[in-house]
């Protein structure tokens, strides 16, 4: 492979070591590297997931973040700690704000709330090379925040981020250049390797490919038949080229919808979950007036209680577009009385406006005053931006089957 006509980039990919186990250890003034300590969804629950577990946890007993409170051992030097999902973004947050220092915000690019990608080019008059630069930027962290971090180094996004789930994380810091990946990452198995989730290795072992190495030797005309576009981006990133771009807005991007799912911590009758359906269809709106946007399609998604499995997954597109609440309510239920079996308890419901257009785009109504149902919307959400997610609900969230309540306790599913 001639690399020379490929950009080459100074890309950190800077990983928080167990970072919500980590944030909890230093907070009880213990070493993350050093204390057992798991962080638990909600320790009232035997069947919570086990969001993060320490280092010395997983090395210990084998607790991963896919188990489960009951399934952690009966150690009496085990720290279980409930998740403070708000703390978690706050130290993100300054995180980023320390590698700012060191680069402008274009060059930030956050992946997650413990992942980031850093372009460092251009700085070895102020810090040194990259390596001397991932050197500065880890010691900082672990001195402001008493987090251990891996960081990989690459020529371009994908390189960085691979030899950092690869090599740093046992290392600390590790680097893989174009020239490097035939040693570095071609003799790991194709679901070691970022992108290639369950399926797609399933696919790929079908056709002989194991190894990264495979895949990069297999021809490219065989994958785009087989895979299109997504066979073309494995093989080059088998290579090592990724033109993703390392500058610029990241968080710009273009809206295809608006959604909101839940999973329920108890079974719902048929009755109860017009009120989970109504609940969730006003935070859509809310999302989707925030944005200025309206939706020609309402997407309603039902699972069964794990008793009798399966659910369905419906949508009914309209003919003048929508961000009022009741509207997509009304379409909501016309869809669940149509294809809900009739007998089943629900456990987990979402509901998703696309086919989206700009506001001002929806043609008026001659039978309806549409302008009033819309006002009413915008006038519940700015109390709301002023006084709080809660200081205005409709009645039926205050009921035992409304979710709102507890969901406004509670960031990215868990309790602040």
């Amino acid at each position: 492979m001639d690399y020379s006509s490929y950009p080459r980039n100074d890309v950190l990919c800077i990983d928080m070591r167990s970072f919500y186990a980590s944030v909890e250890a230093v907070k009880l003034g213990l070493d993350p590297m050093k204390t057992l300590l798991a962080v638990v969804g909600d320790p009232n629950r035997s069947g919570s997931i086990v969001l993060a577990a320490s280092p010395e946890l997983k090395r210990k007993h084998g607790i991963s973040n896919v188990s489960r409170f009951f399934e952690l051992p009966d150690d009496p030097d085990i720290h279980i700690v409930p998740a403070h999902m708000a703390d978690y973004l706050h130290v993100s947050v300054e995180i980023t704000k320390l590698i700012n220092q060191y680069v402008p915000q274009e060059a930030i690019h956050q992946y997650s709330v413990d992942e980031v990608w850093v372009t460092v080019n251009g700085l070895q008059k102020l810090f040194g090379n990259r390596w001397e630069v991932a050197k500065k930027i880890k010691h900082d962290i672990q001195e402001s925040f008493g987090i251990t971090s891996s960081i990989g180094i690459g020529d371009n996004k994908f390189l960085a981020k691979v030899v950092m789930d690869l090599h740093a994380k046992k290392v600390g810091i590790a680097e893989c250049t174009y020239e490097d990946v035939e040693e570095k990452l071609w003799p790991f198995p194709i679901e070691d390797i970022w992108g290639i989730g369950s399926r797609m290795k399933r696919n790929l072992n079908r056709m002989g490919i194991v190894t990264l190495g495979q895949l990069a030797n297999y021809k490219l005309e065989h994958l785009k038949k087989r895979f299109g576009i997504m066979g073309e981006q494995l093989y080059w990133h088998a290579w090592g080229v990724d033109l993703s771009p390392v500058f610029g807005n990241f968080t710009k991007t273009e809206q295809k919808g608006f959604g909101h799912g839940i999973s329920l911590l108890r079974d719902y009758t048929k009755d109860e979950v017009a009120y989970c359906i109504l609940d969730l269809c006003e935070e859509v709106c809310r999302r989707a007036r925030t944005a200025n946007q309206t939706g020609r399609t309402i997407h309603l998604g039902i699972s069964y209680a794990k008793e009798t499995g399966g659910g369905f997954s419906r949508s009914r597109s309209i003919d003048i577009p929508t961000n009022v609440t009741m509207d997509v309510y009304h379409v909501c239920m016309q869809l669940f009385k149509e294809f809900y079996d009739g007998k089943s308890n629900i456990r987990h419901v979402y509901v998703t406006l696309t086919n989206l257009v700009e506001k001002g785009e929806t043609q008026l109504d001659l039978f309806e005053d549409r302008a009033k149902k819309n006002d009413i919307g915008y006038v519940m959400d700015a109390i709301r931006d002023k006084y709080g997610s809660t200081a205005i609900l409709r009645a039926s969230s205050y009921t035992d089957a409304g979710v709102t309540l507890d969901r406004s306790k509670k960031i990215g599913g868990h309790y602040a």
